[in-house]
């Protein structure tokens, strides 16, 4: 389906502007201002003003090389290429390399000239300024992502209650067939929401505003521990009295997953669960030693589980179409 994003409609509108205001203005190469804004727009309000930053220096630095080289030597094609192949690692060694072309451009409106004159520099910082400048204007707005970020938290939150459920499941009955498509759909969507999480970082220029890119890498590092988790479920026989406890434990935490932070409360269960193993008889047999094994890995990875979540101090209430929406229901 044909569909016009925002960044899109935000560079047509912009382009549109600078290339008017510039001829308006009355200066030379005006169209210029309008590949200036194209190349300034950028995903987030951070690499916009960094791209603008890195463009505009290089334009000025392009102006002192041009007069250097067209005017210490002449304006031929080849002054234009000995110039690149000293302006360009110029740009690098600064960390302006964004600005490459743009700045070529402006070398050679200069070349296109024959003549280094006030008037003519003075054209082209006006040229400059006004494709920064629209561009920046234009990156002042920036569509909020929350609510796709919320949905991606409920979304993984819920998979994660699923994927502890078949846990409990099968920790009852080794027969019990599970597809495990939710692990492959939260794998995705952590992904998903980490990047567009780090993209809300970025437009955030004035707050260190983190707490979504810290919710989704704390989900990452969880579901790593599910993915160990799942592996050392099947050493575990259903016939270990132990195995049903644990189950119950899966159960009870499948049904408490959520945003804010009470990991404290299961880790004590925890503590205590592990405590009623260790008060259990000894294993008798090879296998029952090595399901006792697999239930302390299986308890360590959970502890390490929980303190992950632990450290995280929760996500705030979302405020949306002029309401409040109240947490879901809390869960680890």
């Amino acid at each position: 389906m044909f569909k016009i994003g925002y960044r899109t409609a935000k560079t047509a509108v912009g382009t549109t502007a600078a290339i008017m205001i510039s001829q308006w203005v009355g200066l030379e190469n005006f169209v210029s201002a309008g590949i200036i804004t194209i190349l300034c727009i950028q995903n987030t309000r951070r690499k916009s003003l960094q791209a603008a930053r890195s463009r505009f220096f290089a334009c000025a630095i392009a102006m002192v090389f041009s007069f250097a080289f067209f005017e210490g030597i002449g304006y031929y094609a080849p002054v234009v290429g000995l110039l690149l192949l000293f302006f360009i690692p110029t740009l690098v060694a600064t960390k302006l390399k964004e600005g490459v072309v743009t700045s070529s451009v402006i070398i050679l409106h200069i070349f296109s000239a024959g003549e280094v004159t006030g008037q003519l520099i003075l054209n082209e910082f006006y040229i400059i300024s006004i494709g920064i400048g629209v561009a920046l204007l234009m990156n002042l707005y920036m569509p909020s992502v929350e609510k796709k970020l919320y949905g991606f938290q409920e979304e993984i939150e819920r998979n994660f209650t699923a994927i502890f459920h078949e846990i409990a499941l099968y920790l009852r009955n080794q027969d019990h067939m599970w597809d495990g498509k939710e692990i492959v759909k939260t794998e995705k969507m952590i992904k998903e929401g980490k990047m567009l999480a780090f993209q809300n970082v970025e437009n955030h220029l004035l707050k260190d505003d983190k707490i979504f890119y810290s919710y989704f890498v704390m989900r990452e590092k969880q579901f790593d521990i599910i993915e160990r988790i799942l592996g050392i479920v099947t050493s575990i026989s259903h016939q270990v009295k132990a195995a049903i406890v644990l189950a119950d434990f899966m159960d009870a935490l499948s049904e408490r997953v959520h945003p804010g932070n009470t990991a404290l409360l299961h880790l004590a269960k925890l503590y205590d669960l592990k405590a009623e193993i260790d008060q259990m008889d000894l294993p008798d047999t090879r296998e029952e030693f090595e399901a006792r094994a697999a239930l302390f890995q299986f308890i360590k990875e959970m502890e390490e589980y929980l303190l992950i979540k632990s450290s995280f101090k929760g996500l705030k209430k979302e405020k949306a179409a002029g309401r409040t929406r109240k947490p879901a229901p809390q869960m680890e």
